[in-house]
């Protein structure tokens, strides 16, 4: 009967998700639905209470000066003209055939160089605005191409990657971030190659119907309106915060931090690791200091500075809280005894074939969470010295265990309950009606046609 709950839940929580209902209200209820189908609802108080918001509150706690300064940058890029001069010499230097390309790549560029999917999100999004507005592209297909560069192949697939996904199974397959680089680049090049040909062909469709950008109320001014309009600004200086945000943070994550002697922080502070912190320590730094440069180096440009300040501090709340419900929901899930069955059930899976058991391991359980990183870490913390040594005892490459649980678990991570999704489309001012379709066949069906081929590659020719 838990299991039964925790599966009546999900989908409704998806349904309902789907139908534009907030995740705020749907995952508390969604929760305690389950709770109580589990025959648990004397515990109703104690998992709202503990587990839901003891969750909430400490990915709100880990995550907020991430969401918060992200979406103060993104604000800063549009109303001081960057994201604007950005979108003008794009269109200028490419013309307007490859506009999504544009915005695509950008995102693998930012998320390769170690910044965050959020901050992404709130970085580029200003700068699609603004291009596919001017070149009359449905503004319903910003989210898959946002996602195709942030959610695809720079966090799963790529040799070196420095997302959190690809660091999880390190030290339980004892490989590095560069596993299987070869499978890694043909994963990505699928990724890429067949989710540019799928958006290009939504946009010629969009184009044949003349349904143009769309009718949005985001605050958006006319181009005639010039009273209210972004000042001027030249492209090379308009490139400079994004560059310092990828910049710093390399800087700071490679070279600063590691040379730097941080043990004293540990002694005062006993629960602070600074080796584990520093990664998010970097991002914070270089975003706070590419935000202080543009508001220094625009001081005498800003039509109204406070409300561009107060206007991106107000819109991280919303996609903090929006992401830190589902993680509640999800802590609720993971504790009842239905989840131990579900689990259980998908990590022995096919034992005589290790790729296939992984595969459908980190898919279920990242499907469930709604989390890439939650589905890895559940089944590798369970099962990642088992597997290890199915692959020994196969003759299977550990590196090609690595890449195949990477790749897992960016496929089903984004159902429309992952926090993820519902970030990205809050900040695009999007309901899962508009966006959600395109952004799930990029997120969902090409990874796993990608993960697929590795499967199959990995299996005839081994780790390469």
């Amino acid at each position: 009967m838990s299991t039964f709950a925790i599966v009546f839940s999900l989908l409704l929580l998806i349904f309902l998700a789907y139908r534009g209902l907030t995740v705020l209200m749907l995952a508390p209820l969604m929760a305690a639905l389950a709770v109580t189908l589990s025959g648990e609802a004397a515990f109703l108080l104690p998992m709202y209470t503990d587990t839901f918001m003891g969750a909430l509150g400490s990915f709100a706690i880990q995550f907020f000066p991430l969401f918060f300064l992200g979406a103060l940058f993104g604000q800063l890029m549009s109303d001081s003209g960057a994201a604007q001069s950005i979108a003008n010499g794009i269109v200028n230097k490419l013309g307007t055939r490859h506009v999504v390309l544009t915005v695509v790549l950008a995102c693998a560029i930012l998320t390769y160089g170690g910044v965050s999917l959020f901050v992404v999100a709130f970085a580029i999004y200003p700068i699609s605005r603004e291009l596919f507005r001017r070149t009359d592209i449905p503004k319903r297909l910003i989210p898959g191409a946002i996602a195709l560069g942030s959610f695809t192949f720079t966090m799963t697939a790529l040799p070196g990657t420095p997302t959190i996904q690809n660091a999880i199974p390190i030290p339980y397959y004892a490989t590095n971030s560069f596993a299987a680089p070869g499978l890694g680049v043909i994963a990505g090049l699928i990724m890429l190659g067949l989710g540019m040909a799928y958006l290009q062909s939504r946009v010629k469709r969009a184009a044949a119907l003349n349904e143009g950008y769309g009718q949005h109320k985001e605050g958006e001014t006319d181009d005639s309106d010039t009273q209210d309009s972004p000042p001027n600004m030249r492209l090379t200086t308009a490139l400079v915060p994004l560059i310092m945000v990828i910049g710093l943070n390399g800087l700071l994550t490679y070279l600063v931090f590691p040379s730097m002697d941080l043990n004293f922080i540990s002694d005062e502070f006993a629960d602070v690791s600074p080796a584990r912190q520093s990664g998010l320590w970097s991002i914070l730094l270089a975003l706070l200091s590419a935000s202080i440069w543009l508001v220094i180096s625009r001081w005498k440009h800003w039509i109204d500075l406070k409300n561009t300040v107060n206007g991106g501090c107000v819109d991280s709340l919303l996609p903090i809280f929006n992401t830190a419900s589902v993680v509640g929901y999800g802590a609720v899930i993971a504790s009842l005894e239905g989840f131990n069955i579900i689990r259980d059930t998908v990590l022995n899976a096919s034992p005589g074939n290790p790729l296939i058991s992984e595969a459908l391991a980190m898919s279920v359980l990242s499907g469930i969470t709604g989390s890439s990183s939650g589905g890895l870490s559940i089944a590798l913390e369970a099962l990642g010295g088992e597997y290890l040594a199915m692959a020994q005892a196969a003759g299977i490459d550990p590196e090609l265990m690595h890449r195949v649980a990477t790749l897992a678990a960016g496929g089903m991570d984004t159902l429309p309950h992952s926090g993820a999704v519902i970030t990205l489309l809050t900040i695009c001012g999007l309901t899962h009606r508009q966006a959600y379709g395109n952004l799930a066949m990029v997120t969902i069906v090409l990874p796993i046609a990608a993960l697929v081929s590795v499967i199959t590659l990995g299996t005839l020719f081994g780790s390469f």
